[in-house]
């Protein structure tokens, strides 16, 4: 089904857009809703305008669609949670993880389909490296392990932002980030407690700290885990 391009413009402004706040996003909860290319549909997690700026969704591709092709002003970062996502420079299978660094252009699809986790706009200016890397970390396997998937000291703020893929096995978790620092992560597999908070599999969690929160597992799983990345004051 086409989208109805009068519904393309239901998308909110200014959501969720207090990093002073902690959040709770379940995503599997929520609608898809339509883009500006037909069979690709999102589910916005924070935005700061309609179609531009600051911008995390998980985003859906249905067999045999495309998006136009856009640039990216302050870069673009993708996790595939489902599918093979590809652009002009290859194919990327569940687990990939791409980096397009600001000022970088392409023209992404999906043969089969494919559902991706995408952040928009949020580089520093001088993160210029591109990244394409496949990760092998399984929810199932039986030592948790965690996979660095990027790391960069902003020059100007003197912060270290950081990305990781985390594998965890029942009981107490210990984050790659700390707990003192601002944090966001994607919950792909299992589910996690922290403190009162109860995350499922499609949970999205913001907080500026976690202060001294344990997080633990009730079983296997595996996470998304960013820091250092969020703009507070």
């Amino acid at each position: 089904m086409v989208p109805d391009p009068k519904q393309q413009n239901t998308l909110p402004e200014n959501l969720n857009m207090d990093f002073s706040k902690r959040l709770i996003v379940e995503t599997a909860e929520m609608d898809w809703l339509p883009s500006p290319a037909p069979g690709v549909r999102r589910k916005p997690l924070e935005r700061l305008q309609k179609e531009s700026g600051h911008t995390t969704s998980i985003v859906k591709y249905a067999p045999d669609t495309s998006f136009a092709s856009h640039s990216h002003p302050l870069g673009e970062e993708i996790f595939v949670l489902e599918g093979v996502f590809s652009d002009e420079s290859g194919d990327y299978p569940v687990g990939s993880y791409l980096r397009n660094p600001p000022g970088s252009r392409h023209a992404p699809f999906s043969k089969d389909g494919c559902v991706i986790f995408v952040k928009l706009n949020q580089f520093a200016s001088t993160d210029l490296t591109q990244v394409r890397l496949q990760t092998e970390l399984k929810a199932s396997q039986d030592n948790p392990d965690a996979k660095l998937l990027h790391e960069y000291q902003n020059p100007e703020t003197g912060i270290r932002e950081h990305t990781w893929l985390l594998s965890f096995t029942p009981g107490e978790i210990e984050l790659p980030s700390g707990n003192a620092v601002p944090v966001e992560l994607l919950v792909i597999e299992g589910r996690l407690q922290i403190g009162q908070v109860s995350l499922h599999p499609g949970s999205w969690f913001r907080t500026p700290s976690l202060a001294s929160e344990a997080v633990c597992a009730e079983g296997k799983g595996l996470i998304l885990i960013k820091a250092g990345h969020l703009p507070l004051k």
